[in-house]
């Protein structure tokens, strides 16, 4: 055979560039914020029930883990506000050119991860 091409496409080993990491990631937390939505309105919900369950939905994250994962939905949310604003201004044609489309998916990076420190170290 002259070309013998793979028979499987393995996505760990390519090298994605990073407006293509954020898009997907954009996708990614748009479907965590999503799935974890009722979790959010739960605890909103038995929050203001009463001052009793209010201290139980504070005490609840006040946990480590729970922290970790209030954490984890608060990049969620900021990545896929700032890639959500990203690809808005590539839909009005702003920045599509690569070297600035590269600049743009690299804030998007920087922006959410340092907030995402900064609320951390709120948290902690």
């Amino acid at each position: 055979m002259a070309n013998a091409r793979p028979k499987y496409l393995n996505l760990f080993q390519i090298r994605q560039p990073v407006p293509a990491v954020v898009s997907i990631l954009h996708r990614i937390s748009g479907a965590v914020l999503f799935l974890f939505l009722w979790l959010f309105l739960k605890g909103l919900d038995r929050s203001l029930a009463s001052p009793e369950s209010f201290a139980d939905v504070k005490a609840l994250l006040g946990h480590p883990l729970a922290k970790l994962v209030t954490l984890g939905l608060v990049w969620a949310y900021l990545h896929h506000t700032f890639a959500g604003l990203r690809h808005l201004g590539l839909d009005l044609r702003l920045g599509i050119d690569l070297p600035k489309a590269r600049a743009s998916a690299f804030a998007v990076l920087v922006l959410s991860l340092g907030l995402t420190l900064v609320i951390a170290a709120l948290l902690w």
